[in-house]
């Protein structure tokens, strides 16, 4: 039965070449425009290395404090070093917590006596490495011990190694990070600009530099963030529990600075920190979700109105066909279904083409695709097959297609199957 469908629906196609190609280019259209949006989407939320556990972050890219003598205002930014050690560091529900800067920084690297070449720089500690899951090529990230010594090490990408070196094996070489010496302790793979909370091409401890005193406020806020690595998605109601009860207990030990933070209901999972781009709102998830579902909806209604005239159009030179099948016993049920099975797989068609397009505009236009409103690097997004190709993605497009195909021969489907035999038979459709 089903490739009696594929003979009959490659049939029509042959018939009728002028509206295929119509139905066809339309449909796959339809697919590219809306997988686009979805890839847009996908990126943000979707693991891969080196955030390949996203699905269990939690993450405090900002905080939020008030004063006793300020009036319903706030002060909202990232956080000190000590601030996130006595309100996250501390946790005891989550597998990992770590402290890293908010943003790279644009920092020269080179080999005495050599030009220096500007490349992006992230301040972490030791924990950065359990959450995050790099690829090392050369080497191992630094330690605990290490990294409470304060030792001037660091972790760079193959194309900084390249760079300095002319080779990726760089471990235990020395350059010099901002006109200071360094040794390289670990390689890891070049990282994504769409992996946003931890791409960079030199990671460093951020004790081997001042950044302990990088504060205001009295010491309460300054420029690192905090990315919770729950054990498990179950978690992340007692992790944010234990948050508030740390965040409390922070607040009574600085009582008498007159300072108090509050949480804005952070941290949030991956989903939400994607779309919280500014540190003194909420972003609402809900509205977020709405919208994007309008999105989906005009995407697909549009093309599907088109789309069922173009059916319906086929249909009409084939009134004769379906009054003999009717008279022949065949059921209302099965002339419908056989319309919307031909039609899906055509749908199919164009929408495996719609979304083959998609990926290749998706790397071809990378910067364009996935342009970053608010980016601390000059560096294009780096696409790769790991990052646009899951199985949700497949599942999203096939989705689109049943939808869409819904859309346009449903209402032709159910015209065809109330069909009078004799008028059909004449070859009369009303």
């Amino acid at each position: 039965m089903i490739k009696q469908y594929f003979q009959q629906a490659w049939a029509q196609l042959g018939q009728s070449p002028v509206i295929s190609v119509v139905n066809v280019t339309g449909t796959a259209l339809a697919i590219f425009l809306i997988m686009l949006v979805v890839m847009v989407q996908q990126v943000k939320v979707e693991p891969f290395q080196p955030e390949g556990r996203r699905d269990r972050f939690l993450h405090v890219s900002y905080s939020s404090i008030t004063h006793e003598n300020w009036e319903n205002s706030s002060s909202n930014g990232c956080l000190s070093v000590r601030s996130g050690r006595e309100m996250y560091k501390t946790l005891t529900a989550p597998e990992a917590v770590t402290l890293y800067t908010n943003a790279t920084t644009s920092t020269p690297v080179s080999l005495p006596g050599q030009p220096a070449t500007a490349v992006d720089m992230k301040e972490t500690d030791d924990d950065f490495w359990r959450v995050f899951d790099f690829a090392f090529t050369d080497g191992k990230p630094y330690d605990r011990a290490t990294f409470e010594a304060g030792q001037p090490v660091a972790v760079i990408t193959e194309s900084v190694a390249r760079l300095l070196f002319g080779t990726a094996e760089a471990a235990g070489r020395e350059f010099l990070l901002a006109h200071a010496p360094y040794r390289v302790c670990g390689v890891v793979r070049d990282v994504s600009t769409l992996a946003t909370t931890a791409y960079a091409q030199i990671w460093i401890p951020y004790t081997s530099t001042d950044q302990v005193n990088n504060t205001w406020s009295d010491g309460m806020m300054g420029i690192m963030s905090c990315t919770i690595l729950a054990k498990s998605r179950d978690d992340f109601p007692a992790i944010r529990e234990e948050c508030d009860r740390r965040m409390e207990a922070y607040n009574q030990a600085i009582g008498e600075t007159g300072y108090r933070f509050f949480s804005r209901n952070r941290p949030y999972d991956q989903e939400k920190d994607a779309i919280a781009f500014a540190a003194n709102w909420e972003p609402d998830l809900t509205a977020e979700r709405r919208s994007r579902l309008v999105v989906y909806l005009i995407l697909l209604i549009v093309p599907a109105i088109n789309l069922s005239s173009m059916t319906q159009s086929r249909l009409r030179q084939r009134v004769s066909e379906i009054g003999v099948r009717r008279a022949f016993g065949c059921t209302r049920g099965e002339v419908a279904g056989q319309v919307l099975a031909e039609n899906f797989i055509v749908t199919l068609l164009a929408g495996v083409l719609g979304f083959l397009l998609s990926v290749l505009f998706a790397y071809a236009g990378n910067e364009v695709v996935f342009a970053q409103e608010f980016s601390s690097t000059l560096n294009p997004p780096a696409v790769s097959a790991s990052i646009l190709i899951h199985v949700s993605t497949f599942l999203w497009a096939l989705l689109f297609c049943f939808v869409l195909n819904l859309l346009s021969a449903g209402i032709p489907a159910w015209r065809a199957s109330r069909m009078n035999i004799v008028e059909s038979i004449g070859g009369r459709l009303h």
